[in-house]
């Protein structure tokens, strides 16, 4: 199982086992903080009670170990490993986590009790699958391990797959597998010999946002983004801590920008920045990246990727995600972590910048049109869509062809048709959190997809009722931050990262800054209508506006073009109604219907394709692996 995950690892290995309580821990260690022997794993609290096995970084460890030394604990290295075990056993797992910053997946065995608990850091940085296959309890970093256990049956979850197509990624608790669940951030599981895990938070968001609620920063502009700077420049410099080498992945963009001014701003050293461009138009934020390095002058390495070595990053995702996963940014993700990691071990990123300031799109337009349409009668919405869809997008097309003819070539509107579909079925909202749930979704039906699939009630529109009482854009921000960033963001960015072997820390996910950012007016994060307000005002501080300043682009690959042309044939094969159909997990008529509209030029049906088609790509990864686990 171990072996399974090596490239998590690549450093050392450790195995524990408790053969009286049939238990075995194993552990693969990729060194970070004091690469000596002293820092294996799994290890044993000094009084013999805890063994820790333990993946992620503790930043704030000098803070945890002053007042583990005061009591007397006595430390044989220096791994922030030792002072987590140390802890467990003087303050308690609870306590531990509570007072510990950082991002992990831990599993930690009371000997005495015989106990076993996971645990998983507030943002889910880090990975933690756990389920029961027959009468063994499994649980692992990665899937991979999991399907290595002799115990192993994988059964496909429809359920699941339907949540899958809705959101591009499968989202917490479920798996891909049937019986196989994630453990939610901020959590821990308690595992006795038999019955399902007893589970519970240690810490909690919407405790973070009514405590913010409570006690409010106040000040003019200016003192709030001294104060962000302050919070964001501590964050920082905890998480330059490290005994290997260190870098920076930059975009270019505000979030990215932000943490490598920061780092630069108390570095003696130039800091090592990376970034990846493509030749496509609308793709390529190298140039703004390589603009902010040489201002801020850092070390800057940056590759041009041709489309052939973009294209053959994707048959290894269904091995480097081991389920199915949509986003494609996963691509450039992968990229930008391989040539990193030709010079760096730890690279900082600027994830959750958007979650936690207010960066989306989607926060401030979609509270634009929620408050343009909560004023028209549901009556006519439902009309308004109703005709609308009256007509197919190819007629609406060939409608907008003739009108936009006689327009200059930038007030054209590609694919128009969809768009006016789209707008279709905005006006079908029923309310503020059911057009929330349209902006995030790819498939808006996708019971209809999946045979004898039935999507069940995701943690989405639940996180967000939470806050009743909040703004449309905060409530947003609060449930993207609990499902789309640890399950979406945080997948592709551990996967893709560790796959090289490369560590990637967030500091925008320290729960301390989380906290800060809930205590700001959301009219420092978002106004008239632009988003992380905060944040950019800091970075001007460092970068001219002029360089960073831009519509944003995300970080994506031009899958629409790949898919009309190299991908073809690939994507042909995967999508033959034949094959659906003798593999009986998806209808082949919707999918059929897409492809064809696609290829066609008529709709960009670009992100519900690629959704399916990695599906597709897990399937058939999946079955090539059973043959061979059966022979073995």
């Amino acid at each position: 199982m171990a072996s399974a995950v090596r490239h998590r690892g690549p450093d050392d290995a450790g195995t524990w086992c408790d053969g009286a309580a049939g238990l075995a821990l194993g552990h693969r260690r990729l060194s970070i903080l004091d690469p000596s022997a002293e820092g294996h794993q799994p290890m044993v609290s000094r009084d013999g009670r805890w063994v820790l096995n333990y993946n992620g970084e503790i930043y704030n460890f000098p803070e945890l170990r002053a007042p583990l030394e005061a009591a007397g604990v006595r430390f044989r290295g220096h791994s922030d490993t030792e002072i987590l075990v140390e802890g467990i056993a003087h303050w308690g797992l609870a306590r531990t986590l509570q007072r510990a910053a950082g991002m992990f997946a831990l599993a930690v065995w009371d000997r005495e009790s015989r106990t076993l608990h996971l645990a998983r850091d507030r943002f889910g940085e880090k990975p933690l699958y756990y389920g029961w296959m027959g009468r063994t309890f499994l649980f692992a970093s990665e899937l991979k391990s999991m399907r290595t256990h002799p115990a192993w049956r994988g059964e496909v979850d429809r359920d699941a797959l339907a949540l899958y197509l809705r959101y591009n990624y499968v989202p917490a608790p479920y798996s891909i597998y049937a019986g196989i669940r994630k453990l939610l951030p901020a959590h821990v599981a308690e595992v006795r010999a038999a019955g399902e895990p007893t589970i519970a938070p240690y810490w909690s968001l919407e405790d973070a946002v009514a405590a913010g609620a409570r006690d409010p920063l106040h000040g003019s502009d200016e003192e709030l983004v001294t104060l962000t700077e302050e919070r964001l420049r501590r964050t920082i410099g905890e998480q330059m801590v490290a005994d290997v080498p260190l870098g920076a992945l930059l975009s270019g963009g505000i979030d990215s920008s932000t943490i490598v001014a920061l780092m630069q701003a108390q570095s003696a050293r130039p800091v090592r920045t990376f970034t990846i461009g493509f030749h496509e138009a609308g793709y390529n934020e190298a140039e703004q990246a390589k603009a902010v390095a040489r201002h801020l002058g850092t070390d800057h390495t940056e590759l041009y990727v041709t489309p052939q070595q973009a294209l053959d990053v994707i048959p290894r995702i269904p091995e480097m995600y081991d389920e199915p996963f949509g986003d494609s940014s996963q691509v450039p993700t992968f990229l930008v972590a391989q040539l990193a990691r030709q010079q760096v071990t730890v690279a900082l990123s600027g994830d959750g910048g958007d979650e936690m300031f207010g960066g989306y799109n989607r926060y401030f337009q979609g509270d634009r049109i929620w408050r343009r349409l909560s004023g028209v009668p549901r009556g006519v919405r439902h009309a308004s869509a109703a005709a609308i869809r009256a007509l197919p997008p190819s007629v609406w097309q060939r409608v907008f062809d003739v009108v936009q003819a006689a327009l200059p070539r930038r007030h054209r509107v590609a694919h128009a048709g969809d768009r006016v579909h789209k707008l279709a079925d905005v006006f079908g909202a029923e309310s503020a959190l059911g057009l929330y749930r349209l902006l995030i979704s790819h498939w808006n039906e996708p019971d209809r997809l999946v045979v004898d699939g039935r999507e069940p009630e995701s943690r989405h529109m639940a996180v967000a009722r939470q806050l009743g009482g909040a703004s449309f854009i905060e409530r947003m921000m609060f449930a993207d931050a609990q499902t789309y960033l640890p399950d979406d963001i945080m997948v592709k960015v551990d996967r893709a990262t560790m796959a090289v072997s490369l560590e990637a820390r967030a500091p925008f996910l320290d729960h301390r800054v989380a906290e800060f950012a809930w205590r700001l007016p959301l009219s420092a994060k978002v106004r008239d209508g632009m988003g992380k307000r905060v944040l950019r005002q800091v970075l001007f501080r460092h970068v001219p506006p002029a360089l960073v300043e831009r519509p944003k682009m995300g970080f994506g690959v031009p899958i629409d073009q790949w898919l009309r042309g190299p991908l073809r044939e690939w994507a042909d094969d995967l999508l033959a109604s034949e094959r659906l159909r003798r593999e009986g997990f998806l209808q082949p008529g919707p999918i059929a219907q897409a492809w064809a509209d696609h290829r066609s030029g008529r709709r960009n049906r670009q992100y519900q394709l690629w959704d399916v088609l990695m599906f597709q790509a897990w399937l058939a990864a999946e079955r090539a692996v059973q043959p061979a686990r059966a022979a073995a």
